[in-house]
């Protein structure tokens, strides 16, 4: 009698199926999942019931169980009465000399359906990012060619015959662009490496990326009167790769110019340190800031603008945010309205 309370009590669906392939018995949770009644599911064969592209391997692992071996976590699915399909999960054991299998299932249909739908959403995103890696490869691509030309007429230029602001001026723009075409340069081989799988990490200097980035800047900040101090001495180098640290402190360091408060010359501190074993870098700057209540959790996401008085795609920060997390670091930021931000990069452990 216990035993029997328990198997009409039990949210599983328990079974006794014999060898000839019907239902002994069912309990009302089976009943009660697959809609057909008791008669219906003792009637007909228990593959009738089985997912049509799942018959030929339940029928496969059944015949298992009639050679007196144990199943435990086969998926199958089943058709209900109405139509809808259900995930299964087994677990059963025979009992050869009664000819008689003993089985219990959980429904698992909400588990399945979230991991096909992760696959599917996996599948939409690497087609999004292979359309996105041909566009950026042969946008990057196509830039060289005008990028060269332009570099090409600071070469032709006569220098003896301009005056010295606009020969200064010239020789920011000339230093731009072959900065451009030198990241351009890296960025091609950047693709083409992960194209073919190889790895770009290498060793890199902090102070050597920092002193690029205010050549590449020169102009902008010395016309913002931007004051920039460092501290490498705790970790002067981590393993990285190397576009990827340019383009961290490119757009850091942009960012925090172009957002300082109004009146105020920019100012931005930058150390690095070693914490829990790995190497920690920070970006310390005294600007806008963000409000982290209202717009915390969007700050690194694509397209994200919190100051539409200046000029931005808000894609920066999404592509360092990026960038850090596909070779396993982390990025976060620390802020107050008026106050700055802290962004702190933790790098993988070396």
């Amino acid at each position: 009698m216990k035993l029997n309370h328990f198997f009409d009590a039990s949210i599983d669906m328990l079974c006794i199926a014999n060898y000839d392939g019907y239902f002994e018995d069912v309990n009302p949770a089976f009943i009660k999942l697959l809609g057909y009644d008791k008669e219906e599911l003792m009637s007909r064969k228990i593959n009738d019931f089985v997912f049509e592209e799942d018959k030929e391997v339940t029928q496969q692992t059944r015949a298992s169980l009639h050679e007196n071996k144990k199943l435990i976590s086969f998926q199958n699915r089943y058709v209900t009465k109405s139509g809808g399909v259900v995930w299964l999960s087994w677990s059963a054991v025979p009992v050869d000399s009664e000819k008689l299998v003993y089985a219990i299932a959980k429904d698992i249909t909400h588990e399945m359906n979230l991991k096909n739908a992760r696959i599917l959403e996996f599948a939409k995103m690497k087609t999004v990012n292979d359309d996105l890696v041909r566009l950026n490869y042969t946008t990057s691509h196509d830039l060289r060619a005008p990028l060269n030309n332009l570099i090409s007429l600071f070469d032709v230029l006569d220098y003896n015959v301009l005056d010295d602001d606009t020969l200064q001026i010239l020789r920011y723009m000339e230093i731009s662009a072959k900065g451009v075409k030198e990241s351009l340069e890296n960025y091609l081989k950047l693709i083409e490496n992960a194209r073919k799988g190889l790895n770009t990490l290498t060793e890199i200097y902090f102070d050597h990326v920092l002193a690029k980035t205010q050549n590449v800047l020169s102009s902008i900040i010395k016309n913002s009167k931007t004051s920039i101090s460092y501290d490498f001495t705790l970790c002067k180098s981590v393993l990285f790769d190397n576009s990827y640290m340019e383009s961290i402190f490119l757009n850091l360091i942009t960012n925090a110019i172009k957002y300082t408060i109004p009146g105020e010359a920019p100012r931005i501190e930058i150390k690095t340190e070693f914490v829990d074993g790995k190497i920690v870098l920070y970006f310390k700057d005294y600007g806008q800031g963000f409000d982290m209540i209202k717009n915390g959790s969007k700050i690194f996401g694509l397209n994200e603008r919190f100051n539409t008085e200046q000029d931005g795609k808000g894609v920066g920060l999404y592509l360092i945010h990026n960038q850090i997390n596909s070779l396993g670091g982390t990025i976060t930021v620390d802020s107050e309205l008026n106050k700055g931000a802290l962004f702190t990069i933790v790098f993988p452990t070396q």
